[in-house]
């Protein structure tokens, strides 16, 4: 079983009436309408042995690694948070105390970005733990004018961007620690058409395909122009784009604006982060990368990818 596949039979297979469910499967988050309002919601779990490392990381970090990776969707839809519910399976013997720890953890990043965790449900097991956050949020269009930005609006002549540097992340505690973008992802909404955005979760290379795939387009990307973090290759026997590309666990955002926009956008010093123009999206459904001499190879779906 593959993950990718897996959820693209899903979404094969759903049906929903439009006017009640604007936004289904297939983006970083559903839109459901109701008298009047949208709410978003979207559901991520964080398990030991694979999010994180309990015994390495302790358990008021893996409460916030689970929430942040929820709020990281809502910055991918220009959102505003609302609030969560956590579902948690607790490992037989852990202490109330650190059982606490995990609480505090999921508070932690939830009340930095006013998300605050409203309900859920504890149970015991001899299993690993494992942390399950169901996140709402509202449009941010509520104050400014924003309407949820899908994966699926990128345009052939669109200019590609990405937030931060990218790679090696899981390497020295980033992808514990890191910040979601709700707010960068709201300033960048508002001064700016973003066509399309979506998190980079599961590494650029593979988060630009989904991005591709849902927009129905292709994508040149310039390898020169990737941002490489210096913790891609300290330490490591591998080539700093290769990093880049296929580590993941950055949750920077990846987003495509109009052509016309793209050079105001580069020399922006209202946005309050790093952002680098990386490519063009393009008619042409492949994806590709050029070398700095010129040469173009078609651009691998690398990255983080359940498998069983």
């Amino acid at each position: 079983m593959r993950e990718n596949e897996f959820l693209s039979w899903i979404a094969s297979r759903s049906r929903f009436d439009a006017a009640k469910v604007p936004v289904g499967p297939g983006d970083d988050m559903a839109v459901v309408a109701f008298g009047g309002e949208r709410l978003l919601t979207a559901v991520d779990q964080a398990l030991d042995g694979v999010h994180f490392d309990l015994a390495n990381h302790g358990p008021r970090a893996a409460g916030r690694k689970a929430m942040a990776r929820n709020l990281s969707d809502v910055a991918a839809m220009a959102a505003l948070p609302v609030g969560a519910v956590a579902s948690v399976a607790l490992p037989k013997g852990m202490s109330q105390a650190d059982a606490q720890e995990i609480y505090l953890g999921l508070r932690d990043v939830g009340d930095e970005f006013s998300c605050p965790l409203v309900g859920g449900d504890v149970s015991m097991w001899d299993q690993r733990l494992a942390i399950s956050v169901t996140i709402f949020a509202r449009p941010a269009g509520v104050t400014s004018g924003i309407d949820p930005v899908l994966r699926s609006g990128a345009r052939a002549g669109n200019a590609i961007f990405v937030t931060g540097a990218l790679g090696g992340a899981w390497r020295t505690g980033r992808h514990l620690t890191f910040q979601p973008r709700v707010r960068e992802a709201i300033v960048l909404a508002m001064r700016y058409k973003l066509r399309a955005m979506i998190d980079v979760s599961d590494g650029l290379a593979m988060d630009l395909h989904r991005l591709c795939r849902a927009s129905g387009v292709g994508a040149d990307i310039l390898a020169a122009a990737v941002p490489v973090h210096p913790d891609a290759v300290a330490g490591r026997n591998i080539a700093p784009l290769e990093a880049a590309l296929g580590d993941g666990e950055d949750y920077e955002l990846l987003f495509t604006v109009p052509r016309g926009q793209a050079k105001r956008l580069e020399g922006d010093d209202k946005i309050p982060l790093p952002v680098t123009r990386i490519g063009t999206i393009t008619k042409n459904p492949d994806v590709v990368l050029i070398q700095p001499g010129g040469s173009r190879q078609p651009l691998p779906e690398t990255g983080w990818e359940h498998k069983g």
